[in-house]
């Protein structure tokens, strides 16, 4: 990868579905048939969006529609690119288009 290098950050639910698979798998499977750089899913722990409401998980660690952030790094034209494909499959949630800077980039063993 080359820069200069932006994030996409995208916000869902992990309860969110596209297609009978959870949403983040399916934005994920997108975005690598696009061919964007990397990807990768973090969930949250504990969180709150515009309706307010914690997203945390439950009694004996059961989820209760915890908070998934989905991370995309690549140049910009390529996320801007993606933006309308994901967007599309998303009800809701939140998406950001960051600045980053590449520190680096180590070539993967085989």
């Amino acid at each position: 990868m080359v820069e200069p290098v932006k994030v996409l950050l995208l916000f869902v639910n992990e309860a969110d579905v596209w297609h009978d698979a959870p949403l983040y798998y399916a934005i994920v499977q997108r975005l690598r048939q696009l061919e964007i750089a990397g990807a990768t899913v973090l969930t949250g722990s504990l969180s709150f969006g515009h309706h307010k409401r914690l997203h945390h998980k439950g009694l004996l660690g059961i989820s209760d529609d915890r908070a998934i952030t989905i991370l995309a790094v690549d140049n910009e034209a390529k996320l801007r690119a993606a933006i309308p494909d994901v967007r599309e499959m998303m009800t809701e949630g939140l998406t950001l288009l960051l600045d980053a800077e590449l520190v680096l980039d180590l070539p993967q063993s085989v």
